[in-house]
């Protein structure tokens, strides 16, 4: 065999094994939840089977099913009305409605209850000028259905509207030509070829529903979550916490093989170039602006002005230097785990552009696998093997407590796994920029590999390493269970300290931390919004 070949299998073998090392990296977590169900636990689970299942599985099936129908029509009606029709603040609205992507499930849910329970600011108020209307208790599975509505109909807006301005004047004036009117077109021709956007964004908020844990808890529902979070600490059972933590691996698993099998649907639906916009007059202009307006309203503006409000009452008591230590070990571990992604990133990207095989390109999906899974299942296993390791330590008589359980590294580790594919796709699609033909003359001009990296590689993936780091550090500062459960005691950041004060119903002092985190948010937003327009 030539040695230039000899070379290339070399290099080939190379790069499948630090691909195959960063794959196992992030799928031993997956892989240990999964064993734990060697370990079976009858007493535990006879207890978990008659009492505890029964309301975790109602609960995550009424909070699916009206995150469906609720996220789900509002996703699609909001997006048909500013894709098609013009009226009173279309322009306003149509990237407006997408600001709630930067407010926090668990944010919404503590400043809904602060306003709409029975002793929140509405009841009390009304109460207060004699009027005696109660609302439904919000803290039941249907008020945290409609909450996490209202924070994930963006997803399903979000390609919903890419899919009706792709579709065009074409596939209208069809329907129209056969005599249907716009609201018929829209049943009949345009709803039928958005499908399978609008279920894509669908799946994507079920995955978002079955690994929320900070609403759930606010609203004290019973869900695969939380009962993770108890069973590891109210029962002290890392095995039992495991095992449930494996239910909920199947059940997104599901989700996930059937969000791929759309992602596929949603290809073969051709653009078909923008239509006009048809205006709007009258009632029909008003309605329009109502029911925009309604959903801005109650989904960011009322929310973040309730925050702002309860945040200049308590300023000087939550001002302090405990927030300052808040938002310093944010700011560590988010910028810890944006570097370590985007580099891990940067190397997968470059090694599957350099041997696009499919091997690799499997070992790379393995790799991504992490954002589908919660973060209280990963919490749990990442643990599972710092734990073992610290016991293998202090039973040899090396140190007599835990030397890495409760570690920045444990938190790093889990954060590195949930959010590797948030960092790794801005890369690659950057990296995607770059034609064959212009690596073919790079090769030419810079015999070097190091300076074809340095010349030509890193230059074009900058820009997307930046967008990495930047989603990387905004996902890390709002996640809560894995910082809350993997944590040392002290250790706060801004999530933790919001899942503390509003334990103890104390939103007022929760607000300072969720307004800072909600102000983070938005820039993922406003790039998303400007790459939108562009």
């Amino acid at each position: 065999m030539p040695k230039s070949l000899q070379n290339i299998d070399k290099q080939s073998l190379i790069a499948k094994s630090v691909l195959g090392l960063i794959s196992l990296f992030m799928l031993v977590p997956i892989l240990l939840v999964v064993q734990a169900w060697l370990e079976p636990m009858p007493e535990v689970w006879g207890h978990l089977l008659d009492v505890v299942l029964p309301r975790v599985l109602t609960n995550t099936a009424i909070l699916l099913a009206l995150v469906t129908v609720i996220a789900g029509s509002l996703g699609t009606y909001l997006a048909w009305l500013t894709s098609v029709y013009r009226f009173t603040g279309q322009r306003f609205f149509a990237w407006a409605l997408m600001l709630p992507f930067a407010i926090p499930a668990y944010v919404l849910a503590f400043v809904s209850v602060g306003i709409f329970d029975y002793s929140g600011i509405l009841q009390t108020s009304l109460r207060a000028i004699g009027v005696s209307w109660s609302f439904t208790h919000i803290r039941s599975v249907w008020g945290a259905g409609v909450m996490l509505s209202l924070v994930f109909y963006p997803y399903v807006y979000l390609l919903a509207r890419q899919a009706f301005l792709t579709q065009g004047k074409r596939s209208l004036e069809a329907g129209q030509m056969l005599g249907l009117t716009r609201r018929q077109a829209f049943f009949k021709v345009a709803l039928p070829q958005a499908m399978p956007w609008i279920v894509g964004g669908l799946l994507l908020t079920w995955m978002e529903t079955l690994a929320d844990f900070g609403a759930v808890s606010v609203f004290n529902l019973e869900t695969f979550t939380t009962a993770i979070y108890k069973a590891w600490f109210s029962f002290f059972s890392l095995t039992t916490a495991a095992q449930l933590a494996a239910l909920l691996i199947g059940v997104v698993l599901m989700v996930l093989f059937l969000e791929r099998l759309w992602q596929k649907k949603r290809q073969d639906v051709p653009s078909q170039g923008q239509s006009q916009k048809q205006p709007l007059t009258g009632w029909a202009n008003f309605w329009a602006f109502m029911v925009c307006g309604t959903v801005f309203l109650l989904a960011f503006a009322v929310p973040v002005g309730q925050l702002l409000w309860w945040a200049f009452e308590n300023y000087q008591l939550d001002l302090n230097a405990r927030y300052v230590g808040f938002v310093k070990n944010t700011m560590i571990i988010a910028s810890l785990s944006a570097i370590v992604v985007a580099g891990l990133a940067v190397v997968m990207a470059w090694l599957v552009r350099q041997f696009p095989t499919p091997s690799n390109q499997l070992l790379l999906s393995l790799a991504n696998l992490g954002y589908a899974v919660p973060g209280t299942v990963l919490a749990v296993g990442v643990f599972i093997p710092i734990a073992w390791f610290d016991n293998v330590l202090i039973g040899a008589g090396i140190t007599s407590t835990q030397v890495l359980g409760g570690s920045v590294l444990v938190m790093l580790l889990a954060l590195t796994v949930r959010f590797m594919t948030v960092g790794f796709q801005p890369i690659d699609r950057q990296l995607k920029r770059l034609t064959p033909n212009q690596e073919a003359v790079s090769r030419l001009l810079t015999p070097k590999r190091w300076q074809r990296w340095r010349a030509v590689y890193l230059p074009v993936m900058s820009s997307g390493i930046f967008t990495a780091m930047i989603m990387v550090f905004v996902e890390v500062s709002k996640e809560m269970p894995i910082t809350l459960m993997t944590r040392r005691h002290g250790w706060d950041t801004l999530a933790v300290r919001i899942f503390e004060m509003t334990s103890e119903g104390m939103y007022e002092r929760a607000a300072l931390p969720s307004l800072t985190i909600v102000l983070v948010g938005l820039v993922p937003v406003v790039l998303l919004i400007k790459r939108m327009e562009n």
